[in-house]
C-alpha cells in the first residue's frame, strides 16, 4: 500500500480512504511502525527530479513493506476477497517494490529506489538510479499489460538528451532497460529497449 507522505499527515483521505483506515488501525495498536532502521515496516521513497524534468510533483511516497499485515489492518478476510478486490493493484504494486527494496537492504545496500510523477499526472511506478543509469519500472496486475504500460518512460527522455544541460554534460544520465512487472508466465520483449518481468523472478 502506498500514499503521498502529505496525504498521511493531513489524515489519509485520499485512496478511497485506505491511507486513513491504515493510519487508524496503526494507531489502535500503538508505536509499532518504524519507517526505515531495523524495523522497515514503511519505506519512504522520494520523488525522482532532476534539472531537466519540468513539472515534476515532489512529494515523497509512503509504501507499506508487509501487505500481509495491510491486508489485515483493513479488514480484508481472505486472500479471494482480496484478489476481487478493488484494491488488488495497490497491493500487488506494493508487493513488488516491497521484494525489490528488501532484495536491497538484504544485500547491505541503501536502495536507490524514487518514483516519477509530474503535474500533468504522468507517473512511472518505481525508478532505479544506480551507477548513473535510470532504469524505470512499470508494476501491472496483469499477465498482458500491452505497450501502453510504458508510455510514460518518454517522458526520462531529456534527461539523456544533449544539449539538455548547455556545457554540463557531467549532469545527463543514461536510460537503461525498462521493465514491466506483471503476471506474465515468462520474460518477454515489450521493445528493443523495455521487458515484461514475470513477478516471481524478483
Amino acid at each position: 500500500m502506498f500514499w503521498a507522505a502529505e496525504e498521511v499527515v493531513k489524515g489519509g483521505r485520499s485512496q478511497g480512504g485506505a491511507a486513513g483506515a491504515l493510519m487508524g488501525a496503526v494507531d489502535r495498536f500503538g508505536k509499532g511502525v518504524c519507517i526505515g532502521g531495523e524495523g522497515n515496516i514503511i519505506a519512504l521513497v522520494q520523488p525522482y527530479h532532476n534539472n531537466a524534468l519540468k513539472r515534476v510533483v515532489k512529494m515523497p511516497l509512503l509504501h507499506l513493506l508487509d501487505t500481509g499485515l495491510a491486508a489485515y489492518l483493513l479488514k480484508w478476510g481472505n486472500p479471494e476477497a482480496l484478489e476481487r478486490g478493488a484494491m488488488s493493484g495497490a497491493f500487488f504494486e506494493s508487493y513488488v517494490f516491497s521484494e525489490i527494496y528488501k532484495s536491497y537492504l538484504n544485500a547491505g545496500k541503501e536502495p536507490p529506489i524514487y518514483y516519477y510523477r509530474d503535474k500533468d499526472q504522468k507517473e512511472i511506478d518505481l525508478l532505479i538510479f544506480q551507477n548513473g543509469i535510470l532504469s524505470p519500472i512499470e508494476i501491472k496486475k496483469a499477465a498482458s499489460p500491452g505497450k501502453t504500460a510504458i508510455k510514460n518512460f518518454h517522458v526520462l527522455d531529456p534527461v539523456s538528451a544533449s544539449g539538455t544541460f548547455d556545457g554540463l554534460e557531467t549532469l545527463k544520465v543514461e536510460i537503461g532497460t525498462g521493465s514491466v512487472v506483471c503476471m506474465a508466465n515468462e520474460l518477454l520483449p515489450v521493445d528493443e529497449k523495455n521487458w515484461y518481468v514475470p513477478v516471481w523472478l524478483i
